[in-house]
Formats: structure tokens, sequence, C-alpha cells
């Protein structure tokens, strides 16, 4: 069973470094799990590595699609273990959405009849917001991981509902997945509020970086805030000061706000789903421990 390090935790909490440094000292390649960075263009909002950045390190599934195309769990689940299975160096994971780490390490499988060419035709007559409150009062666990303008993601959570007869949630809390890796994954975390200090520092650096001027590009080359790349904090958001009811000021503490949210729903998913060894990414004592704790899983065949 092959080796796949893992480095998870919440939007800021100090993953990509950790990961260049677990990375040279292990000799792997890495796996980017964000379902942001995967689109061309998507640069400063997705906090995408610079090739500077990446110190000769070989990273994977970064700036591989359009911003017109799709990119799916299943995509994710697909390619990483293409990546992973032939590939003579070990792999780590960098990040990501909960679901593209889960689906790739689990023996998960996904159900054909989920496309979007099954959405139950009546749910298809309905607008965003009452489709999230449908959610939001049937399913409230899974209503939290889908945001209201997600109207793929919104049907097909409704659909498997009415076609199964209970919550998604439910469903998948029923699923027993063994994994399919030997995978050991690594937490980085710290106290709360120093986290949202630093995601707010972090926001505020990506406007100073030019974030208005690269959703104005994206905007020009004719991608929309309805293409997937445009759900994502930090973009989304400026579909209100585009169509001028909201300043710069307004979106930025939106971007901030929302992903403080975002923060804390990692936290509890990762909490709930997933054998997550965690350590403080600012004290060095305990990442040299888990750097140890690394060193002694790596040596186990």
């Amino acid at each position: 069973m092959k080796k796949v390090l893992v480095i998870a935790g919440p939007t800021a909490s100090g993953k990509t470094a950790f990961s260049l440094r677990c990375a040279e000292k292990f000799h792997t390649g890495i796996i980017s799990g964000d379902s942001i960075q995967v689109y061309r263009g998507f640069d400063i909002g997705s906090g995408k590595i610079t090739e500077q950045e990446k110190a000769g390190i070989d990273h994977y599934l970064i700036d591989i699609r359009s911003p017109h195309e799709s990119y799916s769990v299943s995509d994710f689940q697909h390619m990483a273990r293409e990546l992973i299975d032939t590939h003579d160096e070990n792999m780590i994971i960098c990040g990501g959405t909960g679901l593209y780490l889960k689906a790739c390490l689990y023996d998960y499988s996904f159900d054909p009849e989920e496309g979007e060419a099954s959405v139950d035709p009546e749910l298809e007559k309905l607008d965003n917001e009452t489709l999230y409150a449908m959610l939001r009062k049937s399913d409230p666990v899974q209503a939290e991981k889908i945001h209201l303008n997600n109207r793929r993601r919104l049907l097909r959570s409704l659909t498997i509902q009415k076609r199964e007869g209970k919550p998604q949630s439910e469903i998948e809390s029923e699923q027993t997945h063994h994994m399919v890796y030997d995978a050991y994954i690594a937490g980085c975390t710290m106290d709360r509020e120093v986290l949202y200090n630093r995601i707010n520092r972090r926001v505020e650096g990506m406007f100073r970086s030019g974030l208005k001027k690269e959703v104005e590009g994206l905007l020009k080359e004719g991608v929309s805030f309805e293409d997937s790349g445009m759900k994502g904090i930090g973009y989304r958001e400026w579909r209100d000061f585009f169509d001028g009811s909201m300043n710069e000021q307004e979106v930025m503490a939106e971007v901030q706000k929302h992903s403080r949210q975002f923060a804390k729903r990692q936290y509890t998913w990762l909490n709930h789903q997933m054998p997550v060894h965690w350590f403080n990414a600012l004290d060095e004592k305990d990442t040299d421990r888990i750097l140890n704790e690394i060193s002694e899983w790596y040596s186990h065949s």
C-alpha cells in the first residue's frame, strides 16, 4: 500500500510552507487538493503558489483547467490517484476541500445517477433561494457545505434526497469507507484568534497584490460569475462590486468574513471525518514533533 502524506488544516494555517518543508525533507512531489487553483488565471484570490516559491519541487494539479471548464471531486480523485499510483516518488497532498481528500484516500465511489442529467425536473423550475431554503430545512448539515449560488450542487443534493428518501448527509454518514493508501494526515492548527488575524491579513495582502485587477482581467476575458472558479471565496464576493452595490472595502470585509467561516467549517469537517494528527504550525517544537512522527511513519513499510 503506497504512502501518502496529507497536509490539511484551515485556510491560512501554514499548509503550503509546511508542505514545502516536508517535500524537501522526504523527497516527494506535491499534489494540490485545491478546487480553485486548478484554474488558469485564478492566482491571487486562490493563494496559488508561485514558481519561485515552489523551489524546484514538482507540483501537480495546478493551472490544468481553463476558467470555463468544470472540475469535480471525481476528477480530482481520478487524477490524484493516477499521480500517486504511477510515480516512483511519494506524494504529498496539500490542502484541499475535505471531500476531495476523502475521495482520494478512501474507497469512495460516485453514484453515476448523481450527474446533472438526472436532476429532478420539478426542482429545475425553482430559483436558487428556494432550493437553498429547502435544503437548509431538510438537510442543514449538507446545506453548510454548499453555497447559495452553487445551483448544480443544490439540485444534486435535493435530487438525491428525493430519490433515496433521506438526506444526502445521512447517506454519507452511513458509508463505511476504507483507506486505499497508507495515509498520514498532518493538520496545521493554531489559536483560533491568531488564525483569524492571519486570515484577515492574508486577505488584505491579496487586495494589495491586485486581486481587483485579477478579477477585472478574468471578466474581460469572458469569465462570468457563473463559472466554477468564480464561485470560490475571494472571487464570488466581487459580483456586488461590479454590480455597483458594494465598494472595495466592503468586498474585502466579505472575503475576510467568508474565509473565517470557511476555516471554522474546515476544522469541524476534518475533526469529524478524518484521523488528523494536529500540530501547532507556529510552534517550532510541535512542528519538530510532527516531523519526527512523519519520519517514523515513512520508515515503516
